[in-house]
């Protein structure tokens, strides 16, 4: 089984001890966001959870609690950008981020995290030119601590065109000529570009374009073999593997502009005070009507091969 907290909200930012003692209790419960009666209970285990995905622009709040998760498998996603509080409101300051991702790399071990410079947005602040400047300094920052980085061009979606309505999507040429020197600047820091969600143009430079949070990463995190049962994409240019996320959409207190999974300020604000540290729910706790259903829990672990 994965176990995903990074898709709808940044948990390891605002709600690490609520993580830390759903691992501790050995249980979480998760509403679906779109039929809210409907809970998804999952029963945490060593033994049935191969790998916790984690997505975060700020994972040190959770470095407290290490030792809960310390049994199982892990794969980092860190998301480190060039962009200010015009942007991410919310974000802490990079250079402590920079410096809490080596820290990271070192408890978890380099095949188990990795870098997102996502999403690329372009406007008179945020030039192309601004946008390889600060990627040249980052990769140096991390060079030795990561083989990956992701990168993204920003996607317009409803709720991005609502909350950043002066933003515009990158142009073509654009798109092109930095993914071609990004790639150029990782590959000198030893890191592999793999863009997310956007086709395969950037192969013909050297990006490997199969795909993010794919089952060949989680592999390579745990130094085992899965065998996976077949799931649809979240979205048909995605390639990733994204299986039982405990998060909950509108309670990330990031606030980034670009953010596909805040719907507004007030919402986040509502949510973030229903949250409870010792409830099984990420926000609020069990209803009257809820009907739970039990996940069934498995490990993937192919016990016959081992990649190492």
């Amino acid at each position: 089984m994965i176990i995903n907290t990074g898709q709808r909200t940044d948990i390891p930012a605002f709600y690490p001890k609520w993580l830390a003692n759903r691992f501790k209790e050995g249980e979480v419960c998760v509403r679906n966001p779109f039929n809210e009666e409907r809970v998804s209970r999952y029963k945490l285990s060593p033994d049935t959870v191969d790998v916790v995905g984690f997505c975060s622009k700020n994972p040190a709040p959770f470095f407290e609690y290490m030792d809960v998760i310390k049994d199982y498998g892990q794969y980092w996603f860190v998301t480190i950008t060039p962009y200010g509080r015009d942007i991410e409101p919310g974000v802490p300051d990079k250079h402590k981020i920079l410096e809490d991702f080596k820290a990271l790399s070192k408890m978890v071990g380099i095949n188990s995290i990795g870098w997102r410079y996502d999403p690329i947005l372009v406007n008179d602040r945020y030039t192309v030119d601004y946008h390889l400047r600060a990627f040249e300094q980052m990769a140096a920052a991390l060079d030795g601590y990561t083989k990956t980085v992701v990168i993204s061009f920003i996607d317009l979606y409803e709720k991005v065109k609502r909350n950043f309505p002066e933003v515009s999507s990158v142009a073509r040429q654009n798109k092109h000529f930095l993914g071609k020197e990004i790639v150029k600047i990782a590959t000198a820091h030893g890191m592999v570009v793999k863009p997310c969600g956007e086709g395969e143009f950037l192969s013909e430079y050297g990006a490997d374009c199969r795909g993010c949070m794919t089952i060949e990463t989680y592999e390579k995190a745990i130094g085992a073999k899965l065998i996976v049962p077949n799931k649809k994409p979240a979205r048909k240019e995605c390639a990733c593997y994204l299986s039982g996320d405990i998060g909950a959409y509108d309670s990330c207190g990031h606030l980034c502009r670009y953010c596909y999974a805040n719907n507004d300020i007030e919402a986040v604000k509502r949510n973030m005070k229903l949250h409870n540290p010792d409830s099984p729910f990420l926000i609020g706790g069990y209803r009257e009507g809820d009907i739970i259903h039990d996940v069934e829990m498995k490990s993937y672990i192919d016990n016959q091969l081992s990649l190492f």
